[in-house]
């Protein structure tokens, strides 16, 4: 019900607001699926506090949306419950059509190191929380702010808030020759089914 009432509330500031600048030339767009685009970009933008250029993977940010409050479950990997490694394994298998590994350790062995001021829209966050091992997951949005499954469920939140800039271990962004093949494996197994 909190989720609808938001939704519906910042749908209506939304349009209240592109209201308002209808008065402001504005590039239009081509085709009607383009405005469309771009009204969701707007609106998930607003949503998730990343900045509407920084919003090119609309398809991430939806999936994002669609579950934010799924509750924390250690080993879940459903709407009932799901774990850090679990939402990002999902994402990454429904956003960029690849099959990840399950633990965030492993998922880290996937990934080029990358550090905090060169991360971009889809990496990969690690986080060393109360362990000598990486033990926390997520994924980067841009602005600041990454998804994840937290104690407190599916959350968006800031990666320079004080108890999550304590704990950053590295960003990761997916291996370039990883992505070909792992594209390809699947590509391998729907040709075979």
């Amino acid at each position: 019900m909190r989720k609808t009432a938001l939704t519906i509330a910042l749908f209506i500031s939304v349009l209240f607001a592109q209201a308002q600048t209808k008065s402001v030339p504005v590039q239009t767009a081509d085709k009607p699926g383009d405005e469309q685009e771009s009204l969701a970009k707007d609106y998930l933008s607003q949503i998730m506090g990343v900045a509407v250029n920084a919003t090119s993977n609309v398809k991430l940010f939806q999936f994002v949306y669609d579950w934010i409050g799924t509750p924390y479950r250690f080993g879940g990997s459903s709407r009932k419950g799901i774990d850090c490694s679990a939402f990002t394994k999902e994402l990454y298998e429904k956003v960029f059509n690849l099959d990840i590994k399950r633990n965030s350790r492993d998922i880290f062995s996937m990934v080029d190191p990358v550090s905090k001021d060169d991360l971009r829209q889809g990496d990969l966050v690690f986080f060393k929380i109360h362990s000598r091992s990486i033990s926390h997951v997520g994924i980067y949005l841009g602005n600041g702010r990454f998804a994840h499954a937290s104690s407190r469920g599916v959350a968006i939140s800031n990666i320079n808030d004080a108890y999550y800039s304590r704990y950053f271990y590295k960003g990761g962004r997916m291996l370039a020759s990883l992505k070909e093949e792992l594209t390809t494996e699947s590509s391998d197994d729907k040709d075979n089914n």
